[in-house]
This record gives C-alpha cells, structure tokens and sequence, in this order.
C-alpha cells in the first residue's frame, strides 16, 4: 500500500490542493491576497491559490510529524529575517494562517483535536492523502 511517505513531497501537495479546491469548506478568507506569510518575507505570496497549497502542506505535516498546534506550525513555516547590518535571526512564520487553515481542514474533518497536543491527522484525512499518494505514484510510474 501506497502512503505519504512513498512519493514526494511537492507532488503530493499540489495534488491535494487540487483536492481541497473541491471542497466548500476550504475557502480562502478576503485578506489572503494580500498577507505576507510571516515576517521574514518581503510580498505576499505570488500564486493566487496558496491558500490551498498551504492547507495541503497543513496535513501533510500534521500526518508526518503528528499532533500539533499553531505555534509549531507557523515554526515549521518560519525563515531568516533580515535584520539589516545585524545577524540573521530565525523567526516563526504566520500562526494566523496556521490556525485559520486548522480551522478550516478541522471543519471539513481532515482533521481532529487532541487534548493539550493540538491538532491531529482524521482517519478521513489519512484517506484522502493515501488516495493522492497513490494517484501521485501511479502517474510517476505510468
């Protein structure tokens, strides 16, 4: 059986995008357009549906690496900011997106939340990136 862990990463991703564009409890909120994703970028995102690709990301982390909550999340989203003549710091990406995202996957049941831990992955948001794992592989070995 085919699961995440067997296919990469990116593909597996903008195919679950293209999954979660299908569903109308995903929706991106009226400000995404024009929101940077943490401080250490410059411009908001260039591509129109990053909301979606973001939500994949969302619970292909949380199927990896299991129960967690916004703040290790917008971690895992975080980069170097730019502090001028300073040294670089690292910094956490946006918890916002992180926790909208969350919220969103959590109300159409991807995702389920786990008593001081988090969120985590639902056995319907096993399934479905299973399903797009083998869908990804099966294209990559056709």
């Amino acid at each position: 059986m085919v699961t995440v862990y067997d296919v990469p990463a990116e593909k597996l991703i903008l195919k679950v995008a293209e999954k979660l564009k299908q569903n109308s409890a995903i929706v991106p909120p009226e400000w995404a357009e024009f929101v940077k994703t943490g401080v250490h970028t410059e411009k908001a995102p260039s591509q129109e549906d990053w909301w979606f690709t973001r939500s994949a990301s969302i619970m292909r982390k949380l199927y990896v690496k299991g129960p967690m909550g916004s703040s290790k999340l917008a971690a895992e989203y975080g980069g170097y900011r730019d502090k001028g003549t300073m040294p670089n710091r690292a910094v956490k990406g946006s918890r916002n997106i992180a926790r909208k995202c969350m919220i969103q996957l959590e109300q159409a049941g991807y995702l389920v939340s786990k008593d001081k831990q988090g969120r985590a992955i639902s056995p319907s948001g096993m399934s479905l990136l299973d399903n797009a794992a083998k869908e990804v592989y099966d294209e990559m070995n056709a």
